[in-house]
């Protein structure tokens, strides 16, 4: 029975990283926005692209679940804090039911 509680633990824990990896890209990828937002141009270079492009990639199809919803409050967009709140409690339940 120790062999699988220590791969639940070891699932749990695997769970738990990967959650806040996407919270970070997630991060990464509203700062970024924001940096552009205010109109801040960089050369263009092909590596710094594939990365720009990797993180809206990976952050839209999360976020776009939330922009549904009345989440703007004049120039505010709170989308982004509830997709990475919901992102987190979701995680965490997850985590806890995995771990048991």
């Amino acid at each position: 029975m120790p062999i699988v509680a220590s791969a639940r633990t070891e699932i749990a824990g695997f769970l738990e990283s990967l959650i806040f990896v996407y919270v970070l890209i997630i991060i990464a990828y509203i700062v970024t926005s924001l940096i552009f937002s205010f109109g801040v141009r960089i050369p263009y270079s092909r590596p710094l692209n594939v990365l720009l492009e990797f993180l809206r990639d990976v952050s839209e199809p999360w976020l776009r679940v939330f922009r549904r919803l009345p989440l703007r409050i004049g120039p505010l967009d709170l989308t982004p804090i509830v997709a990475i709140l919901a992102l987190q409690i979701g995680g965490n339940i997850i985590v806890t039911l995995v771990r048991g």
